[in-house]
């Protein structure tokens, strides 16, 4: 039957394949012995035996998971009764080549592999023992090559106390002491998500040894040997590793098995030097290490802190602009009941609480789930920063005076019911957290970080701080509404105001924007922008026909084509995820060109602008065309883009060639053509489809 065989093992395989058919050399550069713990074996009582192998200088072997190689084994040809255990494998190191990369795990110098030998019990003493062992190896410098030997060792049957070997015994016992174990004194926990474990370390209590270059090694080959780990440590003695998942490990594992190295070991003594690892991945999270009388002073400090966070979020640039709009609200309850007033602030209140206890909730269950999270993780999210761009672009045209529906959302207008006020409240609440998560205030980054880390419990106690000090400054001006009296009553200064601070929601959109750039390519980015153009069209159509005194015909006018022209800038500009299809464009130049030519490779050469409407509109009725990807796809057409956004005299030279003084230009270079075909201006999917088929 058929196995599949990773593409690590398969390389190995084939070093091993190739390199057995060369010429045996006259001396290894691993030499394989077999050494005994004991001088004897007693009837019925383990002894450990090792496979001692001497490298040569910058030779090494392979550790359980070898990464690119092979492991070694061993073969026992055993007397009847006895039985060997697998191999106790030492704590493996990194192994490099001459260039500096990772090339595998495993070892150097002179090894000893340590294996459990079990005779039966009714052994008759005083004969000896013969144990025959066929061991196999991959050996590598800058070559590899296959090695192995027939290993024998013969050991007297003894009654008595079997005596320590003078020369390996008590070198194999230190190494037996020293294998990785899972130790009392560290707790572990580990999590995935589609591309990355996080392992947390934590010492059970106080410490008084800080290991130190800490890495991961996997039995099963599912962190990817050969790139390197993030460790973070926290200054208390814990540490945070963030491990890639490799392409070629299993893809339902449950659980992390391996080694975790310390260069200067586990424990004070320097021993061990591996910390055994087998746990599942987890959805909960150890406790945050505390030194006795320490913890409740630390959770209460973090506390203080996330506080303070919240607080000083009223101040930054992505929440000052709703608690502008919530200004207004004060200024137009000045002369209401105080009551009512302080009802608003508890209500603004219970919005921001509940909002931070849904986006607790969310962390919670998303790092539960084994993603790697922080702050303001939506935002990572183009499809939430479109859609939160959408919202405050709205606020701001509503500021603005392009329409008045939906005043009651922000809790502005004197003639709203009290009902509607209230809804506003508790939404602009829910708005300033919305808009609050992408910021980081200078006292709010270690409040979120414990957060982030903690038990759910204390998680939610610490969004807790942050959302009461992001609103205790309007909680305090409604429960002492006295000092409402120092804010002017309302007049006709409040609209030239509102209108005013439309610009910083404005500065927010953009700023939104900005962050999509980075997220979408060029054709998208183009996108978003002409929805979001769409979606104002679609607001200005409802407040043109929508304005006080208008008839109910055009009133129904203008909301049926402000939502129709509303939808169309939505869907326009909502961020596509790109298709696994999608062209990879690369930078053109003659030199690119000549390369991929001596390579026979068909090359597409795309001429363009940013400032090229035409341009625009081949990329996205051609680029995005299923076909066409797949085409190109398929036949390993290379992509090179010109871009002559900015004055590029090497592009203007090359136009000129073909008399050309402007773009769009395409062009196509065909395998044994001198020349490139031309393509026309205008271009569909057909067009360059026909072109490619009908050229080859």
């Amino acid at each position: 039957m058929f196995t599949y065989m990773k593409p690590t093992r398969l390389f190995a395989f084939l070093v091993v394949a190739i390199t057995a058919l060369m010429p045996l050399v006259t001396q290894a550069q691993v030499k394989a012995s077999l050494v005994g713990a004991v001088d004897s074996v007693q009837p019925g009582k383990s002894f450990t035996v090792a496979l001692r192998l001497q490298h040569d200088p910058h030779w090494h072997t392979y550790w359980v998971n070898p990464g690119t190689g092979l492991t070694t084994n061993i073969a026992w040809t055993l007397p009847e009764g006895f039985s060997a255990s697998p191999i106790q494998w030492p704590a493996p190191s990194i192994i490099k080549d001459h260039t500096g990369s990772v090339v595998g795990n495993g070892y150097e110098g002179d090894l000893l592999l340590p294996v459990t030998i079990t005779p039966p019990a009714n052994l008759q003493s005083g004969t000896p023992v013969n144990i025959k062992a066929f061991a196999d190896w991959l050996m590598c410098e800058d070559v590899c090559m296959p090695g192995e030997a027939n290993l024998q060792l013969s050991l007297p049957v003894s009654g008595d106390t079997p005596k320590t070997n003078a020369a390996f015994g008590e070198r194999i016992m230190q190494i037996v002491a020293g294998l990785p174990v899972a130790l009392e004194e560290w707790s572990v926990a580990a999590s995935r998500s589609e591309k990355t474990i996080t392992l947390t370390v934590k010492p059970r209590g106080a410490t008084q040894h800080t290991p130190q270059n800490l890495h991961f090694f996997a039995d099963d080959n599912l962190v990817a040997y050969e790139l390197p780990q993030s460790v973070a440590a926290d200054g208390n003695g814990s540490f945070l590793l963030i491990l890639e998942i490799s392409p070629d490990g299993p893809t339902d594992s449950t659980q992390l098995i391996g080694v975790l190295t310390s260069q200067n070991g586990w424990r004070v003594d320097g021993e061990p030097k591996g910390l055994r690892i087998d746990i599942p991945f987890s959805t909960a999270v150890v406790d945050l290490p505390t030194q006795a009388g320490t913890g409740d002073t630390t959770f209460i400090g973090t506390l203080l802190l996330a506080f303070v966070g919240g607080l000083i979020l009223n101040l930054m640039p992505c929440v000052f602009p709703v608690l502008g709009i919530k200004i207004l609200g004060f200024v137009n309850q000045a002369g209401s009941d105080r009551r009512k007033v302080a009802f608003h602030g508890l209500v603004f209140t219970l919005g921001v609480l509940m909002s931070f206890w849904t986006l607790a909730s969310v962390l919670g269950v998303l790092r539960a789930g084994g993603d790697e999270l922080g702050w303001g993780f939506q935002l990572q999210s183009p499809a939430f920063v479109f859609a939160l761009a959408i919202l405050l672009l709205v606020f701001a045209l509503n500021m603005s005076g392009v329409f008045e529906f939906g005043l009651s959302a922000v809790g502005v207008g004197s003639n709203l019911q009290m009902k509607s006020g209230l809804t506003g409240s508790f939404f602009t609440g829910v708005l300033a957290t919305v808009v609050a998560t992408p910021c980081s205030a200078p006292f709010l980054a270690p409040a979120l970080g414990a957060a982030l880390a903690m038990p759910i419990m204390e998680s939610f106690t610490i969004f807790t701080a942050i959302a009461i000090g992001l609103s205790t400054p309007y909680l305090l001006l409604s429960i002492f509404p006295g000092a409402i009296k120092i804010l002017p009553r309302p007049g006709a200064w409040m609209e030239t105001f509102k209108q005013f601070m439309a610009f910083p929601l404005y500065a927010t959109v953009g700023y939104l924007v900005w962050v999509l750039a980075g997220q979408v390519n060029e054709g998208s980015m183009l996108m978003v922008l002409l929805g979001l153009v769409l979606i104002a069209m679609g607001v200005w159509f409802y407040g043109r026909w929508n304005a006080p005194g208008a008839s109910a015909g055009r009133a129904r006018f203008g909301l049926i084509a402000g939502l129709v022209v509303f939808a169309l800038g939505t869907w326009t500009g909502w961020p596509q995820a790109p298709g696994a299809t999608d062209v990879t464009w690369e930078k053109w130049s003659p030199e690119t060109v000549a390369q991929l030519r001596s390579e026979n490779r068909i090359i597409y050469v795309d001429f363009t602008a940013r400032w090229c409407a035409t341009c625009q509109s081949n990329k996205k009725f051609v680029f995005h065309n299923a076909e066409v990807l797949e085409y190109f796809r398929d036949h390993n057409i290379a992509t090179l883009r010109g871009d002559w956004t900015n004055k590029d005299p090497q592009i203007t030279a090359e136009l000129a060639k073909y008399q050309r003084s402007a773009v769009p230009f395409n062009v196509i270079w065909l395998p044994g053509k001198a020349e490139p075909v031309l393509l026309p201006e205008l271009l569909s999917p057909s067009t360059v489809l026909n072109t490619l088929k009908s050229e080859q």
